[in-house]
């Protein structure tokens, strides 16, 4: 088992104990914990779109406990009050050790290591949104809102290359990242801070005792990536597509029925919503989970059936391997939705289905017009896809 190291911490001056720091301790106790080794990169996770106005996006992140890290998923939350924004939770690392400094609300956005959690929090910062009066903003380049719902919206593409979070390094310090906190940060970490909700505080020991969320039992893939509100549904569906796009274990075919399915559930919500005032009723939400449930069953099922994609080694089957790899970036950072990947995994296996024709009719082999035929047909697809990824 990993040694836990725990030590007191006192915030001098501010007559406040430091922001409680999340592991095997009770919430509102200033107590530092400390590992002996790195927490594992951050996955890769697709954003669950704005639950209902009011709600703020809180980071996923990973914590430690006495069986060792565990991820705390991404999730929508409510502020304790309008003004506030949240300063995500990170690792540094620092005389040997690996220490947890814990998240906070307060009215400026503190220092969180210059990690890159996405969706808004590039590593400085948070361009996620902002307060007018008493009503939040969403910046749509970097968070997934339903704008047919939600109103108090806005557009700044400048930060939009902080939409999708990669796997990196998840600490600060030697061997991780190597930022240190701005003048700006600096005061707002001396400005006067709120603890994490009840709900937060739920949310992370929900985590905490799930085996699927433990680093030692997921190898940094957990069960339960991002969720759309504590105590929601684990909203990690698109990101097992887009895996299965990158590591060819779904084909153009599956992906596209995949995709269709995912995307008739996306409208049957929809339509559930706007005829009921825009909430769900307990029954169709009921209907939604089962729908869900058997949709995961066909993405595991299509990820681990016979069928892989084969692209070939040559030019051809190169290029159709590079069109699957942007599919599924726009896939995994929620640039694509469900019903675009579709048409576009449809409009990749009609190109596949040619060239499958073409090679039979010539001896298992393209002809230099056949292969230029091919290759007009996939600058077109590659054309739609730059259009749908950037709209």
């Amino acid at each position: 088992m990993k040694k836990l190291i725990k030590s007191i911490i006192i915030v001098a001056g501010l007559g406040l104990a430091a922001p409680q720091l999340y592991g095997q301790v009770s919430v509102g106790v200033g107590i530092n914990i400390s590992a002996h080794i790195a927490p594992p990169s951050l996955p890769v996770y697709v954003q669950p779109p704005c639950p209902a106005d009011g709600f703020m996006w809180n980071p996923g992140y990973w914590a430690y406990g006495d069986t060792g890290y565990y991820w705390v998923p991404g999730v929508w939350v409510r502020p304790p009050h309008p003004g506030v924004l949240w300063t995500p939770p990170y690792w540094g690392f620092e005389g040997g050790v690996y220490g947890f400094h814990a998240g906070y609300w307060g009215p400026h956005v503190g220092f969180y290591g210059g990690i890159n959690y996405g969706f808004g929090f590039g590593g400085v910062g948070f361009a996620g949104g902002v307060w007018a009066g008493n009503q939040f903003r969403y910046n749509t380049a970097v968070t997934r809102v339903n704008t047919t719902v939600i109103h108090n919206t806005y557009v700044n593409n400048t930060v939009v290359n902080n939409t999708t979070v990669n796997n990196h390094t998840s600490f600060n310090g030697p061997g991780g990242v190597a930022a240190r906190p701005t003048p700006e940060e600096q005061t707002a970490m001396h400005e006067q801070h709120f603890q994490p909700t009840a709900q937060q505080t739920s949310h992370m020991q929900t985590a905490a005792h799930n085996p699927g969320q433990l680093a030692s039992a997921n190898h940094g893939h957990p069960t339960a990536t991002a969720m759309n509100r504590v105590n929601g549904r684990s909203f990690n569906q698109q990101g097992r597509i887009a895996n299965g796009i990158s590591k060819g274990s779904l084909t153009a075919g599956e992906t596209k029925n995949l995709e269709n399915r995912e995307n008739n559930i996306h409208n049957e919500v929809k339509t559930d919503r706007a005829d009921n005032g825009g909430k769900l009723t307990s029954q169709e939400k009921q209907q939604v989970n089962r729908q869900q449930n058997n949709a995961s069953s066909a993405i595991y099922n299509d990820k681990n059936n016979a069928n892989n994609a084969k692209y070939g080694n040559n030019e051809v089957g190169q290029r159709r391997a590079n069109q699957q790899q942007r599919i599924a970036n726009g896939v995994r950072s929620g640039q694509m939705s469900a019903g675009q990947a579709a048409r576009t995994e449809n409009r990749e296996q009609n190109i596949n289905h040619t060239a499958s024709v073409d090679r039979q009719a010539n001896g298992g082999k393209l002809n230099a017009q056949q292969r230029q035929q091919i290759n007009r047909k996939q600058n077109g697809a590659s054309r739609q896809i730059y259009r749908q990824r950037h709209r």
